[in-house]
């Protein structure tokens, strides 16, 4: 039984651009209109979820908490035109793999796809995990720290300058300097890291 990408998405045009892209891509995916419609199927096959966070009803964060209530272990990737670091520190919080901003580059979200059927695939152990997670943490300063700390929190850089007494400038540094050390590629995978340790 072929890996699934299960995309949800309100708005039709999107449903059929991605269609569109995961078939070039052999990728296998079934579509959805709604969380709703999605839970009231509860595909079977082993996969992934690919969701919007914004639509009528229950929303991509809802029906990622649904899912966990549930049991479910489908790797989640948002999706969102909305985005912000508040909102992509609630989703990894809630459990998603990934979050991705619309318009989104096509390549990366094929790879965030396939690095969440990798994910699904893995029988990798919690304490696996977190072991490896907390090696890619292992080379941050104290300052470093203090700055993930911050972005954990979902706050901007200007917060965490002034809650640390140093410059946005420096902030930003830090901010380099972290996903340089943790080989993260954006905000999402650095919060999955440092999740992933327990911090």
């Amino acid at each position: 039984m072929p890996e699934v990408v299960h995309v949800i998405d309100d708005d039709d045009g999107v449903r059929d651009a991605l269609a569109f892209l995961l078939d070039v891509n052999g990728i296998v995916a079934s579509f959805y209109p709604s969380a709703d419609a999605f839970l009231d199927a509860l595909p079977a096959e082993a996969g992934c979820v690919l969701t919007d966070v914004r639509m009528p009803g229950m929303t991509g964060l809802d029906l990622v908490r649904e899912l966990t209530a549930r049991g479910v272990d489908f790797p989640v990737v948002v999706m969102t035109g909305h985005g912000d670091v508040p909102l992509a520190v609630e989703a990894m919080k809630a459990g998603v793999r990934d979050f991705i901003e619309k318009p989104f580059d096509d390549e990366h979200l094929i790879s965030c796809l396939r690095g969440a059927l990798e994910a699904a695939r893995s029988s990798e152990e919690p304490d696996q995990a977190r072991r490896r997670a907390s090696d890619r943490l292992a080379e941050l300063s104290a300052r470093e720290r203090d700055v993930l700390a911050g972005v954990i929190e979902g706050k901007m850089n200007k917060q965490i300058a002034f809650d640390l007494a140093i410059s946005p400038r420096t902030v930003e540094i830090y901010r380099a300097n972290l996903m340089a050390k943790t080989g993260a590629r954006n905000v999402a995978e650095l919060m999955r890291i440092a999740l992933a340790a327990g911090l």
